[in-house]
């Protein structure tokens, strides 16, 4: 994995890819998968390693914005209930690498709107969930989750603001804890079907964490980085546009 060519590039852009998305309650496995990309991994390397990094960073931001008072434990094991097994089997399922590189590229358009705050207006109206539509939905996340590599907070925090189910910051911390346990089983899934990790993948997780303690310290705050993440959106287009034609 570390002979990569511009691996140290690689290197210096991951942990300010984990400093954004730890800043808003994601793991960022998304961004991991395009830098990923951008440094032509393979698919079979992606997947483990981006879920892997997800475990530590969105723990560490769940930490802080759990501190903070914003996680809603019912609107969290609403989703959680059905995407946690199905997370489970979408890491047992092989797919074809161009298939793959498709499905990832289009996802990465929900990250892409997500640092462009497309998805960032609050209602002052809260509506409750109702326990079919979390079933639902943290089921169909949790599939693609295990199946690509993501946690899938970044789309269920989209759907929890657009459906008014919750507010920013409630939807970061449901959201982290959500990456986090579709993280865990779809590792587990992708390793009870034979894959496994990179020694190097640990050495990754260490880089990724000095970006995802900072982040969720100072995301839980009322503190904006949207030039920065702006410009992580522009990286985002670069790597879906060539996901998607290679």
């Amino acid at each position: 994995m570390l002979q990569t060519e511009n691996i140290y590039l690689f290197l210096l852009a991951l942990p300010v890819v984990s400093f954004l998305y730890s800043s808003v309650g994601h793991g960022g496995a998304s961004g991991y998968l395009a830098l990923m990309a951008l440094f032509s991994f393979s698919p079979e390397t992606m997947k483990p390693t981006a879920l892997l990094l997800n475990l530590f960073v969105a723990g560490i931001s769940f930490y802080y914005y759990y501190k903070a008072g914003y996680f809603n434990k019912k609107l969290f094991l609403y989703f959680a209930l059905a995407s946690i097994p199905l997370a489970f089997l979408g890491g047992t399922i092989e797919i074809d690498a161009s298939i793959y590189k498709k499905i990832l590229a289009i996802l990465l358009v929900f990250a892409i709107l997500k640092m462009l705050n497309v998805f960032g207006k609050e209602s002052d109206s809260i509506k409750q969930v109702k326990l079919w539509q979390g079933l639902m939905v943290g089921g169909i996340i949790g599939l693609f989750s295990g199946l690509i590599g993501i946690g899938g907070g970044i789309i269920l925090t989209p759907v929890i603001l657009l459906l008014h189910w919750g507010n920013m910051k409630e939807a970061a911390a449901v959201s982290a804890l959500f990456i986090w346990v579709n993280s865990a089983a779809g590792l587990i899934g992708q390793l009870s079907s034979g894959v496994l990790l990179e020694k190097e993948s640990f050495l990754l997780v260490a880089i990724a964490l000095i970006g995802g303690v900072l982040g969720g310290y100072f995301g839980s705050k009322k503190i904006n980085y949207q030039n920065l993440r702006y410009i992580l959106a522009f990286v985002l287009v670069i790597a879906s546009v060539k996901l998607f034609f290679t």
